[in-house]
């Protein structure tokens, strides 16, 4: 399981990212959405590292 939860993390981290970049292309202030959708995937990242602690 530790595996699978360290790919999804990656993987959720890799989409934060790309929206970020997206963001800072713009030059503007980026949507509610897109803010929404960061922080969204910010807390999903944080739950996952805290299950990750959990099992050691």
């Amino acid at each position: 399981m530790h595996e699978k939860l360290t790919a999804l993390s990656k993987r959720l981290k890799d989409e934060q990212r790309e929206l970020l970049l997206a963001a800072a292309e713009q030059n503007t202030i980026p949507s509610a959405s897109t803010i929404q959708r960061v922080a969204m995937l910010e807390l999903n990242i944080a739950a996952i590292e805290n299950t990750l602690a959990d099992e050691k």
